[in-house]
Formats: structure tokens, sequence, C-alpha cells
């Protein structure tokens, strides 16, 4: 991931700075130290981000973490100490902070759905609902805080839903044209009706079902009658209020797109100390 992270990084420092941090300019050449405080309880994700942020712009700044990524924090914690020439610490501190804050805010957030449904079977699952370009970053952060990853993208999964099935015909060719083609990737079916379900729990080489929108007493029946057959997923309209019901209906995995979609950023802070 490492590749992927020194690109993203240049592009964000490419936008902010262009030719030049006019502002910092006006610094001269003063050292100086500074101190990164979460301003919230957190779960920190990002830290090699705000390194390569800061090292990009000067080699030789000092950076001493105090915490890893997957670090629960408290508010006012401070996360890190950087020391290095005033004018390169502020040029790279906007980006930094904005990798930092919606990480964490991602990593945060999957955390505290974790501990909801903890005791329960159920794992918590990511979706492709990213910011453009975090893709990689975002389900990273959803590892730090105990989720887990699906599908990284379109290219290492089959996952049928209900437009696919309608272009090719049937759920029987859908899953057939799937195995012959690509017999080594796993293939998910989305069902939207227990009816629905009962025809994909007939069918051979699924590896996992993803029930979507379905309510909790639908998603019981659902989880009885694919006992010993497949596992399921749930999926669609679940929040911090509900998601320990479903968890409990016995589901394998619940999928939220809130995880990576809307997130309020960690609220973080770059301060000087002299």
């Amino acid at each position: 991931m490492k590749s992927d992270i020194e690109k993203i990084v240049q592009l964000a420092i490419s936008e902010d700075i262009g030719d030049g941090d006019l502002t910092s300019s006006l610094l001269g050449d003063k050292m100086i130290d500074a101190e990164i405080v979460c301003r919230e309880n957190a779960v920190i994700c990002g830290v090699e981000f705000a390194n390569l942020c800061f090292l990009s712009i000067d080699r030789n700044i000092q950076i001493d973490w105090s915490v890893a990524d997957g670090s629960e924090v408290n508010s006012g914690e401070v996360i890190c100490r950087i020391s290095g020439p005033a004018k390169n610490i502020v040029a790279a501190e906007r980006v930094a902070l904005n990798f930092l804050q919606l990480l964490s805010a991602t990593s945060t957030k999957t955390a505290e759905l974790v501990r909801l449904i903890r005791g329960t079977k159920a794992k918590l699952l990511d979706t492709r609902k990213t910011i453009p370009g975090l893709r990689r970053a975002q389900k990273y952060a959803v590892k730090c805080g105990g989720g887990v990853n699906h599908r990284m993208g379109l290219y290492d999964c089959v996952m049928l839903k209900e437009n696919h099935i309608l272009a090719i015909g049937s759920l029987e060719a859908s899953i057939k044209n799937a195995v012959n083609k690509f017999p080594k990737i796993p293939i998910i079916v989305e069902v939207e009706s227990l009816h629905e379900l009962q025809s994909a729990l007939s069918m051979r080489d699924i590896n996992r079902v993803l029930c979507d929108n379905f309510s909790i007493e639908d998603l019981r029946e659902a989880v009885k009658i694919s006992s010993g057959i497949y596992p399921l997923e749930a999926s669609g309209g679940m929040n911090e209020n509900n998601i320990l019901q479903y968890a409990e209906t016995g589901v394998d995995f619940i999928s939220i797109g809130s995880l990576t979609k809307d997130i309020k950023s960690i609220d973080l802070s770059l301060r000087f100390l002299n």
C-alpha cells in the first residue's frame, strides 16, 4: 500500500501548496517544536500518511508519535510531537491533519459499531461507498477500527445484484456464467426477499448471500433457513441504534456504507510550543 500512499499524499500536497506556500515563506528559518492534539475520544489512523506529508516537504523534520494506528486516545491527548523549521511544518500541517482526521473518523466509527455487536457472531464489513481516491486508505482504517474488508473493488469478487441477474436472464444462468468465466473468484448473490433467498440457497458454487434491506423478522427467518448452506450478510438501514438487533439474528456479516461515507472528521489540532 506504500506506493498508493505516496501517490495520494503527493496529489494532496500539490493541490494545497501548488507553486509554494506564500504565507509560510514569511517565517524565515525559525526552528520550532510542535505537537498534534486530539480534541475528542478517537481511534487514530493515518500515521504513515501524516509522516509522508511532513517528510515530503522537509526530510529533516523530526516526528515522534506516542500512538500507532488503531490506538484509542482520549480527548486532550497529545498523539505526536514534531520538530523542525516552522515554515515547513505549517506548510504540511493542513494536509497531514486532513488525512489523520478523515481516516481516524472511519476507524473510530468502525470501533464504535464493533463494540456494539461484541458478543454476537456478526462481523462488521465496509462497502465500496468510499471517498474517490481513498478506497484503500479508508478500508485500512476500517481494519484499524476492528472491522473486516468487503471486496476491494469490482475486480476481486463477483457480486450478482438484481440488474446483473435481469440482464443475464436468470440467477442460475448468472451463477453458471460467473463460475465458468471466473472459477477461482468468490461469488456473492444479493437477494431482496425470502423467496429470492430460497432460490439462491438452491444453487451451487455461491460463497455468500447478501440480504438487502431485510426486516429484523425476515432476517431472523433467513438465518434459520440458510443454516449450514451459505453464510449470510445483511445490508441496508443499519446504524448504531439498531445494529445489535440485526446482529442478534445470527447473521454472519453486517455491511454498512456509513463507515466510509457518512463520517464526521475527528477534531485534531497542531500547536506550536515555542
